[in-house]
This record gives structure tokens, sequence and C-alpha cells, in this order.
């Protein structure tokens, strides 16, 4: 259980010259786990915002309370404050059994099992705010567990197969998105014995305690994974030097690395997801507003569009190792607004599965490249020695603004429609494609480790 992982898993190459040498990187051991921890890490999403949403229209919660609901997923955007404890802090008993890494990832993943223990017990129809308290039991324990994957991710490969290992954690964060969000429907439809809308809080139950049990995966995978190659930090002689290592010097380094060029880095990190994120809140009410069933949902918007998803992931993967990152994420950005346009002229459609299916395909496309070109972005600025504290602060700040945001979106859709706030979500997206322009410009350096963390562990 002690042995180590290092780049040894995932050897250092050379850039890929031809596409063979591309998919390679996709049979290596590193990526089969990356692919297990990505479900783990993917499952609670959407229990706690996308299917709960769903849950709570169907239980007949009014679309500006779902709105306002969805800063539960805040707890992901302010992951930064507690991640130097994750990044520093070893667990009496387990970190010694597991490593630091791996004890903080079961220690999570415990936690978001309880919680979604919690909500499929409570009935939201009864009482509201104790299903929100294990709502946001889940997110913090998502949140934490990102934190330590995230560091575990980074620390398991060199910088060359950062993207590739990107797309598998993609795959397995969506295929865990097609079972906590078509998986959980069907389940909730199975158990309710109907395909309508009518709520039922014992069909809901057990399709929780369904996606509770699902996360023995993670469990298991992070039982039978290899730590990451142990890095000595700096010994501290007191509590203030600690805490000084632990929550200053990762952020003060990052700015000291980048210089004026951080706050370009970090508004572009603010912004790049915020279309998908603000438009995402509203799709499931959208989806029982315009008469989808259970059964339609899971299939076209859960299984199907998640599967184009994956696809855009790993597309996005191959092309930022053969073309660059900075030229994905443009490409990213642009089409992911686009796409949300399509929502815009589906809300005339009234209830036409084809539109949907045809919508759900282009623009889960989009999101997977996008994706997948961004968490390699993020990956490359980091620095070795605060893996987790650095990367927890970029995906915190890739999710604060747009998640404060998307909490007013159910009070948009009651007083200008569907339409309009599908267009609305389209437009955010001007603002980062002059950030992605501005980066390429003044970055224009390959996608690499930073510099003083370009030495991997060996």
């Amino acid at each position: 259980m002690n042995d180590t992982t290092s780049p040894s898993d995932t050897p250092p190459v050379k850039p890929a010259h031809s596409w063979k040498d591309a998919f390679q990187v996709y049979l290596q051991p590193a990526s089969w786990r990356m692919l297990c921890l990505g479900f783990s890490a993917g499952l609670p999403l959407l229990l706690v915002l996308g299917t709960l949403s769903f849950r709570l229209r169907e239980a007949g919660i009014d679309r500006s309370t779902i709105g306002f609901l969805s800063w539960v997923g805040l707890a992901y955007g302010f992951k930064w404050v507690w991640s130097p404890l994750v990044d520093r802090l070893p667990l009496p008993g387990l970190c010694r059994w597991l490593g630091r890494r791996r004890s903080w990832l079961l220690l999570a993943q415990c936690v978001v099992m309880a919680g979604l223990v919690g909500m499929a017990l409570l009935d939201p129809q009864q009482a509201l705010e104790p299903v929100v308290w294990c709502a946001l039991v889940v997110a913090f324990g998502s949140a934490t567990q990102d934190i330590a994957l995230d560091a575990y991710r980074i620390e398991s490969a060199d910088p060359q197969h950062q993207a590739a290992l990107a797309a598998c954690y993609q795959t397995g964060y969506r295929l865990a998105m097609i079972w906590a969000g078509a998986g959980v429907l069907w389940v909730a439809a199975r158990a309710a014995g109907t395909n309508d809308n009518t709520y039922l809080h014992t069909a809901w139950q057990t399709a929780y305690l369904v996606m509770a049990a699902s996360m023995g995966l993670g469990l298991v995978t992070v039982l039978l994974s290899p730590e990451p190659a142990h890095r000595e930090l700096p010994a501290a002689r007191n509590a203030a030097e600690w805490l000084r290592g632990a929550l200053i010097e990762p952020f003060a380094e990052f700015i000291r690395r980048y210089r004026w060029q951080a706050a370009l880095i970090l508004g572009l990190i603010a912004v790049y997801r915020i279309s998908d994120v603000v438009m995402g809140i509203m799709a499931n009410p959208f989806y029982v507003d315009m008469g989808y069933t259970k059964d339609e949902v899971a299939a076209v918007t859960k299984v199907f569009g998640v599967v184009m998803t994956l696809l855009g992931a790993f597309i996005g993967g191959v092309m930022s190792m053969r073309w660059g990152v900075m030229r994905i994420l443009m490409w990213g950005a642009v089409l992911s607004a686009l796409t949300n346009l399509l929502f815009a002229w589906l809300a005339t459609r009234g209830h036409d599965l084809t539109a949907l299916v045809w919508v759900i395909s282009a623009d889960n496309l989009a999101s997977g490249i996008a994706s997948a070109a961004f968490i390699a972005y993020l990956s490359g600025l980091t620095h070795v020695n605060y893996s987790a504290t650095q990367y927890a602060l970029f995906s915190s700040m890739m999710l604060l603004a747009p998640k404060w945001l998307a909490g007013f979106s159910g009070v948009y859709v009651d007083a200008h429609g569907y339409e309009a706030f599908f267009t609305s979500t389209a437009l955010l997206g001007a603002p980062v494609l002059v950030l992605v322009w501005l980066a390429s410009r003044v970055l224009p350096v390959a996608m690499t480790a930073p510099s003083g963390g370009g030495e991997q562990a060996e």
C-alpha cells in the first residue's frame, strides 16, 4: 500500500509526432487510475446541483429558490481556503498508512457518502433546509476530494502527459455524470413505477442511496493506487513559519513567477467557463417545464450528451498535445458560447426530442473540448511544491463568479423567459475570447512545468 508512483508510470516523451503516439498515452496505468478517480470526483456534483434541481422542481419548488440553492456549489469556489491544509497537513494514522494525498482522498470520499445518505433520507417537500445542509456536506467533501485529486494527478505525471491525464479524468468524471444524471433518474423512475414527472420521495430515496453506494469505486481505487513519490517540504521552526509556508507562499510564488501577468491569468480563469456554468443551473428546470420525461432527459442529456462530452474531451486532449493548449482553449471558448444560442432556439420548439438531441450533441462536444484544454492549462500553471493549493485556487476562481451569478438565473428566467436567458449566457462568453487572445500574446510559451517546478519526482 505504501509503494509510490512517479512519472515512470507515464515516462517522459518528446512531443507527439503522430496520432498513434498521442493516443498510446491512454493505455498507461496512470491513465486508468485517473479514469476511476475521475468517476469518484464527478459523481457528487450533479447530485447537489443538476439532479437536485430536477428533483426539487419535480417536488414543486419554485425556480427562484432553485436558482439561489445553486449557491451550494460555491463550496467549490471557496475550496482554496482550506486547500493549504489538504496540501500540507498529514492526517493522523491515515497518512502513515496511505500517504498524504490518498489519506485526504479517502476521508473526503467518506464525507461525500455520508452526505448523500442524508439527502436520500430527507424529503424536501417536508423540510427543505435539512436537505440543503446535507447537500452542503456533500459539496464540502466533494471539493476536498477535488483538492487532493488534482494534486495527485499533477504529481503523478510529467507535464507533457497532463493533457492526456486531464482527458482520462474528464472521461471518468463524465461517466459518473451519466450515472449521477441518467442513472439516478432511471433508478427513480423504476422505483416510482411511472415515467411521468410525479414526485415520490421513496423513489428519490432509493436513487440517492444507490448513488452513495457508487462512491465505493473511488474508495477501492484509492486503496489500490500507489501514492505519488514523497516530496520533502521545508521544515518549519514554529507555527507561524508553517502557516506562512502553507497559506501565503503558494500564492506569493505564483505572483512572483508571473508578476503583472498573474492578473490576466486569474481573470481568464475566473470567467472561462461562465457561459456553461450559468446556463447549466436552469437546464434541468427547463427540461421539466418543456415536458420532457425522466427517461427522455436521462437518455438524451445524461447518456448521449455525456458520451458526446467524452468524445470532446478526448479530441481536446489529443488536439492540445498536437497543436498546443492555448489554440484549443480559444476554440473551446468560441464553441461554448455559440452552442448556448442553440438552447435559445430550442426554447422556441416546445417538446421536440429530435431538436434536443442535436442541441445536446453540439453543446456537450464543445464542452468536452473546452474542459480538456482548460484543465491542461490550469495544470501547467502550478508549481509542483504547491500543486494542491495553487490548483485549488485556480479551479475555485473558475467557479466563484459563475456560481454566484448563476444563483440569479431563476429570477432572470421568471422575468424574461428561457429564450432570453440562454441568449444572455452566450453573450457572457464574449469577454472570454478577448482574455484568451491576450493570454496567448503575453504568455506564448509552451505549456510546460513552471520555473522551479519542472523537476518531477523520480
